[in-house]
C-alpha cells in the first residue's frame, strides 16, 4: 500500500512537472514581439509582404492606417506607434523643423517618380507661350515639381535646395504654373494643359506613367524625395525595428514592389546612386 501511494505521489509530480515545463514552451513559442507602422491610405502590398516575412521571426507588425500626412508623424511622437511607413527625407526634414520632433530615418523604402500629365496634348514639344501648368501647392512637394520642369526644360531655377516659385530665374517656354493641393492635380488636368501628379495621385487617378508627357528621371538629385521608414530618435538602434528594415530590403519585397506598384514605384534600396 505505502509502495503504491509512493508511485501516485510520484506520478502526479511528474505529470505536473511536465504539464508546467509544456505550458511554459508553448508561451515561448506564442509569444511574439508587435511593432505599430502607421501608414497613410488602405493598402500597402510592400509592408504586407514584410509582415509576414518578419512574423517568422516572433515579430507581429499591426499596420495602422492614417487618412492623410499630418498624422503618421504626429502618432509617432506621441508615441501612439513605433514605426510610419509613408514620407520621404524631404518631408521628415520639413516636419521636425516645424514641429520640434526628432523623428529619424530607418531605412529606405520606394522612389516614386513625380510625372508631367496631360488630357490635352501628347508630347512635352506641344507645351507653348501661355499653357497652365499645376503643381503642388505643399513645400516639398512644389520643389520637386519645380525641379522636374526645369529637367523637362520648360524652365530655370536657381540654386536653391528646395525651389520655390520665386527661384524661377527664366521661362524658357512661357508656361504659367499654378499651385495647389496634391490631391487636386489630377483632377485639374480637364482645366490646365499639364500638371505634375505623385505618383500616388496620379495611381488613384488611375493615370498610366506610360502616358505621362515627362517623368521625373532617377538620379542622385532624387535621393531627398526617396520614401523611408521612420522612427523617434530613442528608438533608431532598436534591433526589432533593424530586422524589419532587412526584411524590406529583401528581393521577395522588389518583387512584390515591381509587381504590385506597376511602374508608380520602385525599391529604392536597388539604385546605388540612391545610397
Amino acid at each position: 500500500m505505502l509502495k503504491n501511494r509512493i508511485k501516485g505521489i510520484l506520478l502526479i509530480f511528474i505529470t505536473t512537472l511536465s504539464l508546467f515545463i509544456l505550458a511554459g514552451c508553448g508561451g515561448n513559442q506564442s509569444s511574439s514581439k508587435t511593432v505599430k507602422v502607421g501608414i497613410t491610405g488602405a493598402n500597402d502590398p510592400a509592408l504586407e509582404k514584410v509582415k509576414e516575412i518578419v512574423k517568422k521571426e516572433g515579430i507581429n507588425i499591426k499596420i495602422v492606417q492614417f487618412s492623410d500626412y499630418s498624422q503618421p508623424n504626429t502618432a509617432l511622437a506621441n508615441g501612439e506607434i513605433d514605426m510610419n511607413d509613408f514620407q520621404t527625407y524631404t518631408f521628415q526634414s520639413d516636419w521636425n523643423k516645424k514641429h520640434k520632433t526628432n523623428i529619424v530615418t530607418l531605412g529606405t523604402t520606394v522612389i516614386a517618380p513625380m510625372s508631367l500629365f496631360s488630357k490635352k496634348i501628347t508630347k512635352l514639344s506641344q507645351l507653348k507661350k501661355g499653357d497652365k501648368v499645376a503643381i503642388p501647392n505643399d513645400v516639398t512637394n512644389e520643389g520637386r515639381a519645380l525641379q522636374l520642369l526645369e529637367s523637362a526644360g520648360l524652365i530655370e531655377l536657381d540654386n536653391s535646395k528646395i525651389p520655390n516659385l520665386r527661384d524661377i530665374k527664366k521661362y524658357n517656354v512661357g508656361i504659367k504654373i499654378s499651385s495647389l493641393d496634391a490631391g487636386q492635380t489630377a483632377k485639374s488636368l480637364d482645366d490646365v494643359t499639364a500638371a505634375c501628379v505623385n505618383s500616388g495621385v496620379a495611381s488613384d487617378a488611375k493615370l498610366n506613367p506610360k502616358d505621362a508627357i515627362y517623368r521625373e528621371k532617377i538620379t542622385a538629385k532624387s535621393k531627398p524625395y526617396v520614401n523611408i521608414l521612420s522612427t523617434n530618435a530613442k528608438d533608431k538602434d532598436n534591433p526589432t525595428f533593424k530586422k524589419i528594415v532587412k526584411a524590406y530590403h529583401t528581393k521577395e519585397v522588389a518583387n512584390v514592389i515591381k509587381k504590385q506598384f506597376h511602374g508608380y514605384e520602385s525599391p529604392a534600396w536597388t539604385y546605388k546612386i540612391l545610397q
